[in-house]
């Protein structure tokens, strides 16, 4: 009790940054979550074009689920445990980059669909060697009372990193002719804006660690890591006593994450093949028409993650004023009606109009939880939590995985649509199951909601 009731002094303590410094430090999340916006937009379609099967295709996703089931945690927990020179949490963030940097780099050369799903587990395995410690990162580095600031900065410039990662292909049209294809049938759009992305993603990063160091260790907190030595025996021991003394808030969290992230990769995973449906009349990847549904996806993800963008700043004072858990339920019900009304569209600008309400759903799925988790978790376990609470996010992507290949015939018709419309039922879901978590019994003020 003695050692929490240290850590909490020592948080309380930490110097205030400026807004200016606070978007610096989340400037790295730019380039990753550029990264991610190039495979939740790219990677069906790319399958598409090297001929997988829709019902199987979640398959071929497995890379996100498992490596963050199994690399996260761990990554996490060793961060915690970590001290270096260049600090605890940086060293994991520049191995990330690499790696990811090199996937990104090679995915749009692939030549069969065994290549592209090895690379983007490789891909995979450095985003999530860089996430977690990221996001611990932040809440190591800001007082209290600026982590929703923190938080929803990086919930930000996902949006904003992720609204350019989508409309790239889009705007490199302008100067290559979306028709030019290689000999695999991937357009060249596609090979450029992942060159690009392996540029940002180890540049943002450098950004950030040079402009915004971590804080130096004192000696109270060295002593307390040299009592927790960096071992696999010690780091799965670890491991095994946070999950076994998780806070209650944390746990009740599960529900909601089931129902929000199975929701969320089911749509990305079939985005691209409903609209070829809907708007273009077709669900034959290599026609021309196809390249022009995956155009406007994008395009219209590009939309909903520049309104996630402009809707995480928005969410700053609102869950300041009203707290993460209403504020967030409202967010989930949102993308639910959304992605309920998306099979029935029948213009883009009808779809555009939908994205509104997709856009809010993913500001708060990537800022709010994070708000209510580092409320509650104790400061000194905030890599290793941060890493198990990646679990709510890829085990429901593990079990949609898994699921998707044996409902999508049998209950959905075989149509794409009918995924959609079963993403909204659970994000409506979620939305329900966020409004149970315990909002705790401490004043906004000290659950850091609210900046001095």
């Amino acid at each position: 009790m003695r050692v929490a009731e240290d850590w909490e002094t020592r948080m309380t303590h930490k110097p205030r940054l400026s807004l200016a410094r606070i978007i610096e430090m989340n400037i790295g999340f730019f380039g990753l979550q550029f990264s991610f916006g190039l495979q939740q937009a790219n990677m069906g379609p790319i399958y598409g074009f090297l001929g997988a099967d829709e019902a199987t295709m979640p398959l071929l996703w497995l890379a996100g689920p498992m490596t963050g089931l199994i690399i996260q945690p761990i990554v996490g927990a060793m961060s915690d445990r970590t001290n270096t020179r260049l600090g605890r949490r940086t060293p994991y963030f520049l191995i990330g980059a690499v790696i990811c940097s090199l996937a990104l780099f090679a995915m749009p050369y692939s030549s069969a669909l065994w290549m592209a799903a090895s690379l983007l587990w490789i891909l995979d395995a450095g985003n999530n060697i860089t996430m977690e410690p990221y996001r611990a990162y932040v809440a190591d580095r800001l007082a209290p009372d600026q982590r929703s600031t923190g938080f929803l900065t990086q919930s930000a410039f996902t949006g904003l990193a992720q609204t350019l990662s989508y409309l790239a292909p889009s705007l490199l049209t302008a100067f290559i002719a979306r028709d030019l294809l290689d000999e695999n049938g991937i357009p060249h759009i596609v090979r450029i804006a992942f060159v690009i992305g392996s540029i940002l993603s180890i540049s943002t990063i450098l950004w950030s660690v040079l402009r915004v160091r971590e804080l130096p260790l004192d000696a109270a907190e060295q002593a307390e890591l040299a009592d927790k030595p960096l071992t696999a025996r010690a780091t799965l021991a670890e491991i095994r006593d946070a999950i076994a003394e998780m806070p209650r808030p944390m746990r009740q969290l599960a529900g909601a994450m089931l129902c929000q992230w199975y929701a969320m990769f089911a749509y990305w995973q079939y985005i691209t093949f409903a609209v070829g449906r809907s708007l273009y009349g077709t669900s034959d990847p290599t026609s021309a028409l196809f390249r022009e549904a995956t155009l406007t996806a994008q395009q219209a993800g590009a939309f909903y993650n520049f309104i996630a963008f402009l809707g995480a700043l928005a969410l700053i004072p609102i869950v300041r004023r009203f707290g993460a858990r209403p504020t967030h339920a409202a967010c989930l019900a949102a993308s639910g009606a959304a992605m309920l009304l998306i099979p029935g569209v029948t213009t883009p600008a009808a779809l555009f109009v939908l994205m509104i309400g997709i856009g809010i759903g993913w500001a708060g799925m990537m800022g709010n939880t994070y708000v209510m988790l580092a409320d509650c978790i104790p400061p000194e376990r905030n890599g290793i939590y941060m890493g198990i609470f990646n679990l709510f996010i890829v085990i429901p992507m593990l079990i949609q995985t898994l699921t998707m290949p044996l409902i999508y015939h049998p209950l959905l018709g075989g149509d794409p649509r009918h995924v959609l419309m079963l993403g909204g039922i659970l994000m409506l879901a979620g939305a329900m199951a966020t409004l149970l978590v315990d909002a705790g019994h401490r004043k906004p003020r000290e659950q850091g909601l609210v900046t001095g």
